[in-house]
């Protein structure tokens, strides 16, 4: 089984505020699992949250570059 993390521990890995993690649970943009009345995100939602909205450079060309110059 996955380690279970609170609002504040997923915020402290985003670098965020709680607020952000909050948000995402409540516009149920990210996986999370309910025990009792207390909210948990999986780990592995932390990551492929992370990897789904990873933004890859993008390589400079040659004309690029000679036109930042």
């Amino acid at each position: 089984m996955d380690r279970l993390l609170t609002v504040d521990q997923v915020a402290e890995l985003l670098g965020t505020s709680a607020r952000f993690p909050r948000r995402l649970i409540e516009e149920r943009r990210i996986t999370f699992v309910k025990v009792g009345r207390h909210v948990r995100i999986p780990e592995a939602a932390v990551r492929a949250f992370v990897q789904a909205h990873t933004v890859d450079p993008v390589p400079a060309t040659r004309s690029r570059l000679r036109s930042v110059a």
